[in-house]
């Protein structure tokens, strides 16, 4: 949350991590062709990737996750953060019904931010978490 709209920011921490940047085509894949970089996040445990576009919008993408445990790490997150959040929207995507959409706002210290998660509606699937400054 901390790099959250400061898209230089959080490109200079993905290079000290030693993050690679993702070529074309994945890149724009990631970023629906909007202008921006995208990293290959991936570890022993899952395909991830840091998306990061130049308006300062950020988002974490996994292969395999379930709406479940996506929620409880989410959320388990934020408090570690100390961050007050709510979830203020529900609801399946009205384009796709396989997917769910969870949208939460999250405020500390005066600064805000508003995080949308995007899972599979059953099951394991792919997982999106993108977050901007409110």
């Amino acid at each position: 949350m901390a790099f959250t709209g400061d898209a230089q920011a959080l490109r200079a921490w993905a290079a000290r991590t030693g993050l690679p940047e993702l070529p074309d085509p994945a890149r724009a894949a990631f970023l629906r062709n909007a202008p921006g970089k995208a990293f290959d996040a991936t570890n022993g445990q899952a395909k991830l990737a840091l998306v990061s576009s130049d308006d300062g919008l950020c988002a974490a993408v996994t292969d395999t996750a379930t709406r479940t445990d996506l929620t409880r790490a989410l959320e388990a997150g934020f408090a570690q953060a100390g961050l007050k959040f709510r979830l203020v929207i529900e609801r399946d995507d009205k384009a796709e019904s396989s997917i769910h959409h969870q949208e939460y706002l999250a405020t500390r210290k005066g600064r805000g931010w508003r995080v949308l998660a995007a899972t599979v509606r059953e099951g394991t699937g792919q997982a999106m978490l993108t977050a901007a400054p409110e």
